[in-house]
């Protein structure tokens, strides 16, 4: 076996690895809270600014699976560094689109090159470190995982305010080219194994037109009253004749363009289960708590940023110790350890009331942010761990697009969950208010002072504050017994845990 192969400078390889993934991660949510500036800059509704998110997520989740063809037929290294150019070069024209259709094509080009970053740096990474330290590089993943979407929307407002929006996009481009030098100059004379696989048309085209449609429906449905929508009705279709077709041709193909067969290894599936599930709901407690404190509570978005940050903070500090000294535990320990911890902080949530005060918002989400801390490096150190060495960056890349797909399913069906059991909840709430109870009419005449009008529209208001707040109570404690749950899966897996090296890491 040859000598694995190192770089002349871990740190510096590592800082350029991660570099460019935090810039990625970090533009999956650097958008969402300048979108009302861009459309009315560039002319156009609200509704149709959304499109700068869709199009950026449906193009990125059908790229993921196809990093394990990308990288058998260009490597590694080669498919990491213009990957990164190329999502600086899109960066750039997104910044200087002048109309809503460029920039959302230019979104679309982000999102595409942007799909096999993540799961190349995971692969990347693993083959650099050697075995001791290889938990170490997962634990520096997992803090860029979870930082870089809290930094996002903060970031993006404070650049939005104080200069451009265009500046979201251009921060990027010396970010990205940066990286991509420093990962080609570390990683020159790593050696790869390339291939010309047969090119999976009928994989490719399913892959598109199933996942595309389907992503297109999370993101709209929301919006577009889902099934009362014929748009939405027609999507649903197309998506579910696309996926099942894909999945068909894909388990009988000779050499399929997505390796689905990567779920024959058992640690392999029950990792990938419990990181697109506890994903999902991570996903869903980051994208409520903003809007609950917008919508219910009258923070202003920047302040929403404040409370929700505390969660960076303790992955952050403690990544350097979970990546140092989890080889010394059963990691489905570590992970226990942190589903609990997180489903614990959706009960406090559950408990939460209208008038609750910034420090106990706060404190909640700076101890989710223990079990944050917890969950990434393990749970990924275990999905990986059955794999042969030169199925990491496939397995890596099928996984990310699976978690990907649990934050699209989980923010639409969050949303709607919420929104539906308010109106569930203002039913209730105001079904006494009749003209025959006399105790409701003698408290809307001193509410309203005489004003029937006005009196109607305030307690209509308090009433629909209360029904969102009781809804919001009522899928946090959803979304806790959905971690105690997830506890049971992960000891489904089995010992050994140690991720194995690439390719290169392993002399092939």
């Amino acid at each position: 076996m040859n000598t694995p192969f190192r770089p002349p400078n871990l740190a510096l390889s590592t800082v350029g690895l991660s570099l460019a993934t935090f810039m990625q991660v970090l533009d999956t949510t650097i958008a969402n809270v300048s979108l009302p500036t861009i459309a009315g800059n560039l002319g156009v509704s609200s509704n149709q600014s959304t499109w700068v998110i869709t199009s950026f997520a449906v193009s990125n989740a059908i790229a993921l699976p196809l990093t394990g063809f990308l990288t058998r037929r260009f490597g590694e290294t080669k498919l990491f560094v213009w990957a990164t150019l190329l999502f600086s070069l899109a960066s750039f024209l997104c910044g200087i689109a002048q109309s809503m259709s460029m920039l959302i094509l230019f979104r679309a080009i982000q999102g595409a090159v942007a799909g096999p970053m993540y799961p190349i740096t995971q692969s990347l990474l693993i083959s650099i470190y050697p075995p001791a330290k290889r938990g170490m590089a997962l634990a520096l993943l997992a803090m860029v995982t979870v930082v870089a979407p809290i930094a996002g929307p903060i970031l993006g407002g404070w650049i939005t305010d104080n200069y451009t929006w265009p500046w979201i996009f251009f921060i990027n481009v010396p970010i990205g080219i940066f990286a991509s030098m420093v990962v080609a100059n570390q990683m020159k004379g790593r050696p790869e194994v390339t291939e010309k696989p047969k090119v999976d048309y009928v994989g490719l085209i399913t892959l598109i037109i199933g996942v595309g449609a389907l992503q297109v429906v999370l993101d709209k449905g929301n919006d577009e009253d889902w099934f009362n929508s014929s748009f939405i009705v027609i999507t649903a279709i197309i998506a579910a004749i696309g996926l099942a077709v894909f999945l068909i041709w894909e388990l009988t193909d000779k050499d399929p363009i997505v390796n689905l067969k990567l779920f024959r290894h058992r640690n392999f599936r029950m990792g990938t289960l419990c990181l697109v599930l506890a994903y999902a709901a991570f996903f869903a407690i980051g994208l409520l708590v903003p809007q609950w404190l917008q919508r219910n509570v009258g923070y202003t978005s920047t302040w929403a940023g404040f409370a929700s940050a505390p969660l960076g903070i303790l992955p952050v500090i403690l990544t350097p110790f979970v990546g140092r000294y989890a080889h010394k535990f059963d990691l489905r320990i570590l992970a226990s350890g942190a589903f609990i911890v997180m489903g614990a902080t959706c009960f406090l949530r559950s408990e939460f009331y209208l008038e609750v005060d910034f420090y106990h918002v706060a404190m909640v989400q700076l101890i989710q942010g223990l079990g944050v801390a917890l969950f990434f490096m393990p749970v990924l150190s275990i999905l990986l761990s059955d794999l042969q060495p030169n199925e990491i960056a496939a397995g890596s890349g099928l996984a990310t697009f699976l978690r990907t797909l649990g934050g699209s399913f989980a923010a639409s069906l969050t949303t709607f969950l919420w929104d539906h059991r308010a109106i569930v909840h203002h039913e209730r709430l105001a079904e006494n208010i009749t003209p025959y109870n006399q105790n409701a009419q003698a408290a809307l005449t001193q509410i309203g002072h005489g004003d029937p009008t006005y009196a109607a529209a305030s307690v209509n208001g308090m009433i629909t504050q209360q029904a969102y707040q009781i809804s919001f109570n009522e899928v946090f404690h959803l979304l806790g017994f959905v971690f105690m749950a997830l506890i049971l899966v992960v000891w489904l897996a089995k010992p050994p845990f140690a991720a194995k090296a690439g390719p290169a890491a392993s002399g092939h």
